[in-house]
């Protein structure tokens, strides 16, 4: 039977105050981010004269959460009040990241005060990313969940064009310790702005106190993912595409470019802002391609169309301007293609996706893709050292392009309407069923652990 939400008209979502509210709460949220990621490592390299194995290790501490997100995803579905703990991530992030400049004010910013804040706002990450799909599915009525998660995906790209350079110019202004509180000030906005949003989310979980303990209800959610046709062909293509796409990485390609290609770093990182603009116009045109195409195909699209520009910059060569020009055309073409597969993956999830298993869902995606990017980095850089940039580049233009096959045999490539997902491909196990059947509400963004920031991503 259909929910309100199902067949409920979609008026335009930015007529939808409560939309507008968590857009604009997410969007500074986004902004925000980007100023932290350029100012932390600065405050490690300039400040404590960093290494290059303790950036990594920052780095490292940063992701490492996401490897228990599949327990923190089955104790979240056992809860109510998502749209609470999606509040608490946003004020334990400002309040972590508020203990820089504070301590930069008395010249005490030290590696384990770094390391701590890498590893305490990554796990608040995941808490936020764990409690949003629930909060999500029942904010936005199903036949707009393209729609809202092309608006969130569009800001969120915008943010990588404009962010790192107001983030450079705070930062020079202000030094990196006291410009992170501009991120801070911005989870404090989110927080803010999510609190006076009222969703009717399910209860929390269906089984009640005599069902599963929580590593029975983690193994409840791994083992939905693997036997539901879709949640398990999407699971594996996002999987490869993060292995692959992080075997060759940014720091990988900016190598190439700078070493085979002799690029400047000015030039790369205008090739890089304008691989930008092309995730801002994949996000735009990602509900238009859907419709004209169909949700499932548009995800073999971007499937192909994110890695295989990789090759591209592989094969360049000659005069610089040339070089130049390959590059930027490759990370715009993988801009588009990222967001493609990112917009409608994120929304088919959301639709087929029982509300009891939301959470258990999100954080299994989240554990195997961001737990595979480290190992996608490692492989490249050991692959890069045996056999050289350009054949590890083509290796993963190839490799991230073959993850369409996970989509070939699975019911995914006969979606084209998220009205029809749950009709074509059922959930191959029984699931938590939901205990309401909610009244269509405001939307919001799916920025769920999908790779893109696959997640990818």
């Amino acid at each position: 039977m259909n929910s309100p939400q199902d067949t409920a008209t979609s008026a335009s979502l930015w007529r939808d105050r409560r939309f507008v509210r968590f857009w604009a709460g997410q969007s500074v949220s986004q902004f925000g981010d980007r100023i932290s990621e350029l100012a932390l490592p600065l405050i490690a390299v300039a400040a404590l004269n960093a290494s290059a194995g303790q950036v990594a290790w920052l780095t490292a501490l940063a992701w490492a959460p996401n490897l228990l997100a599949v327990v923190l995803g089955a104790w979240v579905d056992q809860h109510v009040g998502r749209r609470r703990l999606m509040i608490i991530s946003d004020l334990v992030r400002a309040g972590v990241l508020l203990t820089l400049p504070a301590a930069h004010l008395f010249g005490s910013v030290t590696f384990l005060q770094l390391y701590a804040v890498a590893l305490l706002t990554g796990a608040a990450a995941v808490l936020f990313n764990t409690a949003y799909p629930p909060f999500f599915a029942h904010l936005v009525p199903r036949s707009s969940y393209v729609d809202a998660n092309s608006k969130l995906s569009a800001s969120r790209s915008a943010s990588f064009v404009v962010g790192p350079a107001v983030g450079g110019a705070l930062v020079q202004l202000l030094t990196a310790p006291v410009a992170v509180i501009a991120d801070a000030l911005s989870f404090l906005a989110s927080a803010l702005l999510l609190r006076p949003i009222r969703v009717e989310e399910p209860a929390a979980g269906t089984d009640g106190p005599a069902g599963p303990p929580l590593l029975g209800r983690v193994r409840e959610g791994l083992a939905f993912v693997v036997r539901h046709p879709v949640l398990a062909a999407g699971l594996g293509c996002a999987t490869t595409l993060n292995f692959f796409t992080f075997a060759a990485g940014t720091n990988l390609i900016v190598l190439f470019a700078v070493r085979d290609l002799g690029l400047s770093a000015g030039i790369v990182g205008l090739a890089f802002g304008i691989g930008s603009t092309g995730a801002l116009v994949g996000a735009v045109i990602a509900p238009k391609v859907s419709r004209r195409i169909g949700v499932g195909r548009s995800i073999a699209v971007g499937a192909v169309l994110f890695p295989a520009p990789i090759a591209l910059v592989a094969a360049a060569s000659g005069p610089g301007w040339a070089g130049a020009a390959v590059l930027g055309a490759a990370e715009f073409l993988s801009g588009v293609g990222v967001m493609l597969f990112d917009v409608n993956l994120n929304s088919l999830q959301a639709a087929v996706i029982p509300d009891g298993m939301r959470s258990r869902v999100a954080g299994t995606y989240g554990t195997v893709n961001y737990g595979m990017r480290p190992i996608g980095a490692l492989v490249g850089g050991g692959l890069a050292t045996v056999i050289g940039l350009r054949a590890t580049l083509i290796t993963a233009a190839v490799g991230g392009a073959l993850s369409l096959l996970w989509l070939l045999p699975s019911p995914v490539l006969r979606i084209r309407s998220l009205a029809s997902a749950q009709a074509q491909a059922p959930a191959a196990a029984p699931a938590p069923a939901p205990v309401s059947d909610p009244a269509p509400v405001r939307a919001g963004t799916s920025d769920d652990p999908a790779p893109a920031e696959l997640q990818v991503p």
